[in-house]
């Protein structure tokens, strides 16, 4: 009975505060509605211009095939001097010429040379923008010799197994959706007990005969419920706005998030247990959610992270739900695919809230 009045205690707190009820619809919508398209590393409309020196049949067709890709705007057709002005205004983004005697060449069978001079200031703009002319030359060459017989063409179609349409929302919803429950069920619990000792009402609670156990259960049940709702939420917004639904079964999600609910809270606790400030567990709670995003896989794969990185994303409990989720909602995969992520999870789980009732320290 004690459990149920501290729970209905701290629900009584939460919506006391007419900003977190507000908070709890707006950051779905801001995390779900809006960071898909800022959080996106797709590159496409590149800006490019040309320095066509042979201004030939040949050289216009290859510019005109570069140009009517979705990837590639052309900007100028202009002479290397002003095309390297334009890289330096940040008008172009790369730079394609093509030397005179180009159609020349080619009729005859020469080797060919272009050159592709892009901005390295951004190297993975870069890098992709000079991998997709590449790739765009090279298709225009396979093409020119199948035309003059000298070469085999292959119609090569690739498909993409989980993502046939390399959707970049798919594989970046399902890790938002974490990043949400993450500073939900994390932030608000750190600042929970913290909140407590500052207004005084920490020591009316030691006072009485309530065990930290049940204390404990009593500030992380409400956090858990709320976590869950904003989650439900999340997943009505992906389906609505960009149709992404779980390939796999929805009890499935819900397994991996609830117990992933319960290890970033028990975090939250255990660092609101040795805050002394509220500033300080903001602190706290942001260095740990700043390592933890940034080696969980959310933008870069952990495999192609170094040995030491990948060794420090094991004790990340991020680095399993992440996988957890796009597992669930690329690839359909069940209870039995996630069993060594559920293993983690429910490790990760045990030791903080365990540590989290153990260094909560009760004045008898």
């Amino acid at each position: 009975m004690m459990l149920k009045y501290l729970i209905i205690k701290e629900f009584k707190q939460i919506f006391r505060n007419s900003f977190l009820p507000k908070l709890f619809v707006m950051m779905p919508l801001m995390m779900i509605g809006v960071m898909p398209f800022a959080a996106n590393q797709e590159v496409k409309n590149l800006n490019f211009a040309v320095a066509d020196h042979d201004r030939s049949t040949l050289s216009e067709r290859l510019v005109n095939k570069i140009a009517a890709s979705q990837y590639f705007s052309l900007v100028a057709h202009c002479s290397s001097n002003e095309a390297f002005r334009l890289i330096e205004s940040g008008d172009a983004d790369i730079i394609f010429e093509i030397p005179q005697g180009f159609e020349n060449d080619i009729v005859n069978s020469r080797n060919v040379t272009v050159s592709v001079a892009a901005n390295g200031v951004n190297g993975t703009k870069s890098a992709l923008a000079s991998s997709y002319i590449s790739g765009i030359v090279q298709d225009y060459s396979s093409d020119f010799q199948a035309s003059m017989g000298d070469l085999i063409n292959f119609d090569i179609k690739p498909y993409y197994l989980f993502n046939p349409g390399l959707n970049y929302r798919v594989f970046m919803v399902p890790a938002l959706m974490v990043m949400l429950l993450t500073l939900m069920c994390g932030f608000l619990p750190a600042l929970n007990i913290v909140g407590e000792k500052e207004k005084g009402t920490m020591e009316q609670i030691n006072v009485t005969p309530i065990g930290r156990g049940v204390f404990i259960l009593s500030k992380l049940l409400p956090y858990w419920v709320i976590g869950l709702f904003v989650f439900t939420v999340s997943i009505l917004l992906a389906w609505l706005f960009y149709g992404i639904v779980p390939a796999g079964s929805l009890l499935t999600v819900y397994v991996c998030a609830i117990v992933y609910i319960s290890a970033v809270s028990g975090l939250g606790l255990v660092i609101s247990n040795y805050a002394s400030t509220m500033q300080q567990a903001m602190f706290l709670m942001f260095f740990f959610m700043l390592v933890f995003m940034l080696i969980s896989g959310l933008f870069t794969p952990v495999s192609g992270m170094p040995d030491w990185a990948q060794w420090i994303a094991a004790f990340n409990p991020l680095k399993y739900f992440i996988e957890a989720m796009r597992m669930v909602f690329l690839k359909g995969s069940g209870i039995a695919d996630l069993k060594s992520h559920l293993l983690a999870l429910g490790i990760f789980a045990t030791v903080l809230n365990g540590w989290a009732v153990v260094s909560y320290r009760k004045t008898e």
